[in-house]
């Protein structure tokens, strides 16, 4: 078999490997991973994969021929939307399982537990940086139920101007990373006189510092070197606290896993996404939770999503998402297919339709119990959606700050993501990448073309490292110390 064909009603296959002219009806040169056409399109038609329209005929293209940017093109779709239509209850499962977490004491569970030095603002970055670089492994090696001290830092907390989106945006951040599971003490440093004030975030979400949430400001400790030193103690004297902490079985029903993908290509929608999309029927079927983001990127996916949504008014949540981002793509100049990346496109991935419905599979089956804004928290049990731009380290983070206490980021081009507090799992699309980036990569999807694994196989793989994970083995992303520096909290709005 050298080409795939993912539906009867599609008008395009998929290569699996480059073909030549001859090869499988080929009139041209098909590099892997790329369409051909498995009849002749007029043009005007619709090019169809996954049986829904990817794009439509830019010209006349002869059956065998290569089908992608220079002859598919992109038009905005105007899908009928049904509410509660396609709502699959995941069976109960034969057993009940569990992972060793962290039990907090207002019952959340984490899979990790680290003190986070979180910045109200640019200007403190520094300080918090040099206060998480004093607790290197060797002075940590004391307290060894801490995973590690971490700063998170960004680029914004001052100057914001607009309707307060951004504003808004950073402090559900910061509020959610510092009640993350996967947090046990938290060290919240600021400037003094930027926009983003400490106290109002405090009194924003009834916070009231203690021995593990405590807070600084350079102007009030008197420039940075006194910053710097007083922040190492504050961190000093949690330790021990932090430290009592103690993993204890949990059921999965506590994990939230943040369902991504980035560097993606044709093999994406084939095999890891419909592989993480069974981990995640798998999960909700013990109670647990899975959040998929990236809003441009669900964009002419989201007619299957809202026939899964458990009431009409989730469903015209996001509805309302995609008209949002259509009017704020508009606004910049652009529109919804100036998503796709470089690599997407060589990848094989013509439009963003396409890149979109293969993106959803990571979703599975279930009922769709949530839509989200961004940041916010996750609280209904089930598949949810967050709000979030297509930028993984700024949808992870989103994402993170609701509450998911594990990441799967599936890719085909190749990832170097991870993340902190939450780990992350990287799932390969294909087995060449897989060999390529090994030491990048804990699952490879990929077995699905070249060693006929089902995707039920490799969905169960993959949701059996999230309980592994979980507690407390090492992703590969983890293991190389990934996650200090993709905390990018979403910023919206002007820089005044």
């Amino acid at each position: 078999m050298s080409t795939v064909r993912l539906s009867d009603a599609d008008n395009v296959v998929t290569a699996i490997r480059p073909l030549e002219p001859g090869e499988e009806g080929a009139t041209q040169l098909i590099p892997r991973g790329h369409k051909l056409a498995a009849r002749a399109i007029p043009k005007g038609e619709a090019v169809v994969k996954y049986a829904q329209i990817i794009g439509y005929a830019a010209e006349d293209i002869a059956q065998g021929a290569h089908v992608h940017t220079h002859n598919c093109e992109f038009r905005n779709v105007d899908h009928a939307h049904h509410f509660a239509s396609n709502l699959r209850v995941p069976p109960e499962p034969a057993q009940r399982d569990t992972f060793m977490g962290y039990r907090r004491a207002n019952g959340k569970v984490g899979t990790r537990n680290y003190i986070a030095i979180l910045t109200s603002v640019n200007c403190s970055a520094t300080a918090a940086r040099r206060i998480a670089e004093h607790f290197t492994p060797e002075r940590l090696a004391a307290y060894p139920n801490v995973d590690g001290v971490t700063a998170f830092v960004h680029g914004t907390g001052c100057a914001m101007g607009g309707d307060g989106t951004g504003f808004e945006f950073l402090q559900r951040v910061l509020w959610g990373y510092a009640r993350n599971p996967n947090v046990g003490g938290v060290l919240m440093a600021g400037l003094g006189c930027e926009s983003m004030q400490i106290g109002w975030l405090l009194e924003a979400y009834g916070i009231t510092p203690g021995p593990q949430f405590q807070v600084m400001t350079i102007q009030e400790e008197g420039g940075l070197q006194n910053t710097i030193r007083h922040g190492i103690e504050m961190v000093e004297a949690m330790l021990p606290e932090v430290d009592k902490a103690r993993r204890e079985e949990c059921p999965a029903s506590e994990l939230t896993v943040a369902l991504q993908c980035g560097g993606s290509d044709a093999w994406s929608g084939i095999t890891a996404n419909p592989a993480v999309g069974h981990a995640c029927d798998l999960l909700v079927a013990q109670g647990g939770t899975g959040v998929l983001a990236e809003t441009p990127e669900i964009y002419g996916a989201e007619h299957l999503l809202t026939a899964r949504a458990v009431d009409e008014g989730v469903g015209r949540r996001l509805i309302g998402l995609i008209e949002w981002w259509q009017d704020y793509t508009s606004r910049a100049g652009g529109n919804m297919d100036n998503n796709p990346s470089p690599g997407n496109k060589k990848g094989g991935l013509t439009t963003i339709l396409e890149k979109s419905l293969g993106a959803a599979a990571k979703g599975g089956t279930t009922p769709l119990t949530g839509v989200y804004k961004y940041a916010e928290p996750v609280t209904a049990k089930g598949f949810a959606f967050m709000d979030s731009p297509g930028y993984d380290p700024a949808s992870v983070t989103g994402q993170i700050a609701g509450g998911c206490n594990l990441v799967c980021f599936t890719t085909g081009r190749g990832s170097a993501f991870g993340s902190k507090p939450s780990p992350t799992v990287k799932i390969a699309s294909n087995t060449e990448m897989y060999r390529r980036m090994t030491g990048d990569m804990d699952v490879n999807a990929g077995r699905i073309l070249t060693e006929g694994a089902s995707v039920e196989e490799v969905g169960r793989e993959i949701y059996e490292m999230w309980l592994r994970v979980a507690s407390g083995e090492m992703s590969k992303s983890e293991a190389q110390g990934l996650g200090d520096y993709e905390f990018v909290p979403w910023m919206v709005g002007a820089v005044m």
